[in-house]
């Protein structure tokens, strides 16, 4: 079975379309991935641990609360997709991806031209950078059993 872990943009429903593809394809594959609920994400530092007056503060702590989840997850990854979506930067996953690259896990890419050049550096870490889900679900195929079709 492969452990993989599911970073990046939180807007679309690109997570899902890959696991019922996987599940569709029979693939042994387990996912987990960070809180998608963006509200939630944004708030859990000030709802758990107390209001703050400075946004700064605010952010660390629910950066620093979202981080026992996300370094977990990517350290138990065999592989860590990470999707670069159209609308926002997504800061957080090209951090995740530069984590993932220190812990030497295989790393697969996702974004579409635009972002190319903005993430050069990204792609270079990665095994694979493809342009959609279908893609990705394709390379997990190959690795498992060998299969083009």
């Amino acid at each position: 079975m492969l452990n993989i872990y599911l970073s990046g943009e939180i807007h679309t429903d690109w997570r899902e379309e890959i696991i019922n593809l996987c599940k569709n394809e029979n693939l042994n594959i387990s996912f987990s991935s960070p809180i998608t609920n963006h509200e939630a994400s944004d708030n859990c530092g000030v709802e758990i641990l107390g209001q703050e007056e400075k946004n700064f503060w605010k952010d660390s702590k629910g950066a620093n609360i979202n981080s026992i989840k996300t370094r977990k997850a990517i350290k138990d990854a065999d592989i860590v997709i990470v999707k670069f979506g159209e609308k926002y930067k997504q800061w957080n996953a090209a951090f995740d991806a530069g984590f993932a690259a220190a812990l030497n896990k295989s790393i697969i890419v996702i974004h579409n031209d635009e972002h190319q050049h903005a993430l050069k550096e990204v792609d270079a870490a990665a095994s694979a950078v493809a342009k959609d889900q279908y893609q990705v679900v394709r390379i997990l195929k190959y690795i498992l059993e060998g299969s083009l079709n």
